[in-house]
């Protein structure tokens, strides 16, 4: 009985990662397919769907990720280690919660779509906020997959874990630099980052890298297995 319990216990640790990589993969993917579908277009950053119909999407999918990130324990803290792990998740999660209630910059044009934090703060200093929160998210999420998970992961899973940190990493040091571009100009590389949409993309890559490794440390494949084994059709015994 106590075994059962314990292979109870894990599964359902491992379907909350799970969860949590299947909330980082979609939230693109949503927000792109909703704005094409309502909007007729694609906004030039994830952040930027925050100030339209699909407000209520991109809040919300980004304040699950954060609850799952601060409710997240990890393993426990070593010798070695500075932060626990529970530390760097929480800290990650509030930042996740901080880029879904802090809009950026995006100059609304109704006040019907500005935030409680836009009218307190103002739309710089919340933006601001929304920046921070996300360069913080984003970089914890890398620590995460690149130091943590591939310590104690076997060789092919600390591949994609590192794999997955240096893309995230990379991805926010392009959203970044775009980003720079996209508010402030000069009108040249500002008009490539609008038109190719590159801070949406940079976004999207670096969500879909964590979603894969939190799929990854979910054990994902299994489940799919699993699925596969149930919906092959079973084989007829020998002789009929």
């Amino acid at each position: 009985m106590m075994q059962d319990h314990r292979d109870d216990l894990v599964i359902s640790y491992y379907r909350v990662r799970q969860v949590l990589g299947y909330a980082g993969l979609s939230l693109p993917i949503f927000l792109v397919v909703g704005g094409l579908l309502s909007l007729g277009g694609i906004e030039p950053s994830i952040s930027d769907y925050y100030h339209t119909v699909l407000r209520d999407i991109f809040v919300g999918i980004m304040t699950a990720i954060g609850l799952f990130l601060i409710a997240y324990p990890g393993h426990h803290r070593t010798d070695q280690d500075r932060l626990s792990d529970d530390r760097i998740t929480t800290l990650a999660g509030i930042a996740a919660i901080g880029v879904a209630f802090f809009p950026n910059e995006y100059h609304v044009k109704s006040e019907a779509f500005e935030s409680p934090l836009q009218m307190w703060l103002g739309h710089t200093h919340a933006s601001w906020g929304h920046y921070g929160s996300a360069i913080v998210f984003l970089f914890l999420l890398g620590l995460l997959c690149h130091n943590r998970f591939a310590r104690t992961a076997k060789p092919w899973r600390r591949r994609i874990y590192r794999a997955c940190g240096k893309v995230i990493w990379a991805m926010t040091l392009g959203v970044i630099i775009a980003s720079y571009f996209k508010i402030r100009g000069p009108a040249g590389p500002q008009a490539v980052v609008n038109d190719y949409y590159l801070v949406l993309w940079f976004e999207a890559v670096a969500i879909w890298a964590f979603a894969v490794s939190w799929l990854t440390k979910g054990r994902a494949e299994l489940a799919l297995a699993r699925i596969g084994a149930h919906l092959r059709p079973a084989k007829a015994p020998a002789g009929e």
